[in-house]
């Protein structure tokens, strides 16, 4: 049974109440003619049948959530036509006790209530068919995403596991503190792979996350690989993120650029606030991906593809993601809607 207890569902359904009496209103009729009285009338009362039937399935809904979803649509369909019969009875009873008719004269209480309650049982039907098929459509998106960031978690596990136990295995005995500190590190970042589908993150506990894989990595390829923060002012630390956005993309700058070049280099990450919108860059010397051989390269797309993913579901239509190599240098861009 969709959820009707939202005020977009139910401007929704006022919307569509109100539309059936535009349609009704343009249909050329001699003896009844559209005037201002008749159809603020009819506007009135389809609001009033509206708003009744979308209250009554909105404190309904999990008593139909427990049948069938056939038989729980017939149920709600039947509800609503006979609240919406018993609504019109009651405005046709009120109209006629004052001599004046909601649509016009001479329309009797059967043929006004009938009328009434069949035309919003079909607008009911039509309601919720597209709110289901659009909370299924939802629901769908959403597990493509949680399958997607549980995808990510199993991949951050293999090389980089590996790799930081074998580092810290080495620091062990000549810096144990540096040793436990990347085992915090690494414990951190497993952490978040761990719970990468469920709930959010924020800027700032990306970014830490991003400074923890990289000071691990640092001590592993040492002078080879350089980070250089570069953060605007004004930076909405607390906006809500998917989680494991910024993380993969470090990996991958690493991964498929810093790591496949022997003098190494520079990895700049940018986080700048341009009016409503705001600007991530990570930017970082990589080999021309045309002439890779190594396999690394071609697995490069799969976390970025994800993340742009999980971006459009969490942000919308305005959250955007490019990438692309040029001079020697390959960027990665995102820009998030922050209203």
């Amino acid at each position: 049974m969709p959820e009707l207890c939202r005020l977009p569902r139910v401007g929704a359904m006022v919307g569509l109440a109100e539309l059936v009496v535009v349609i009704v209103m343009l249909v050329p009729d001699a003896s009844t003619p559209v005037t201002p009285g008749r159809f603020l009338s009819a506007s009135g009362l389809a609001l009033w049948l509206a708003l009744g039937v979308t209250a009554l399935l909105c404190v309904l809904r999990e008593p139909l959530a427990r049948f069938q979803p056939r038989e729980g649509a017939w149920l709600a369909l039947l509800l609503a036509w006979l609240a919406a019969l018993i609504g019109s009875g009651v405005v046709h009873a009120l109209y006629a006790a004052t001599n004046s008719g909601p649509l016009g004269q001479g329309i009797g209480f059967w043929r006004f209530s009938l009328g009434c309650a069949t035309t919003v049982a079909l607008i009911c039907a039509l309601a919720l068919r597209y709110f289901y098929v659009s909370d299924r459509w939802a629901a769908q998106t959403q597990a493509n995403a949680r399958a997607e960031a549980d995808a990510l978690q199993a991949r951050i596990r293999p090389h980089f596991l590996f790799n930081s136990m074998n580092l810290i295995a080495s620091l062990l005995r000549r810096d144990p503190l540096v040793a436990e500190q990347a085992v915090l590190d690494l414990s951190d970042l497993f952490r978040a792979a761990l719970g990468a589908g469920e709930g959010d993150s924020t800027l700032r506990n990306e970014c830490e996350l991003a400074e923890r894989y990289l000071s691990i990595e640092t001590l592993r390829l040492g002078e080879r690989l350089a980070v250089q923060w570069e953060r605007g002012e004004d930076l909405p630390w607390a906006l809500p993120m998917p989680r494991l956005v910024l993380q993969p993309l470090v990996e991958n700058a690493v991964l498929h650029g810093i790591s496949r070049l022997p003098a190494g280099g520079v990895i700049t990450l940018s986080l700048q606030r341009e009016g409503p919108l705001l600007r991530i860059r990570i930017l970082n010397p990589a080999p021309d991906p045309a002439a890779a051989v190594d396999p690394l390269g071609r697995g490069a797309g799969h976390a970025q593809a994800s993340i742009a993913h999980r971006l459009a579901y969490r942000f919308g239509p305005g959250a955007r993601m490019t990438a692309g190599w040029s001079g020697g240098y390959y960027a990665c861009e995102i820009a998030l809607p922050l209203s």
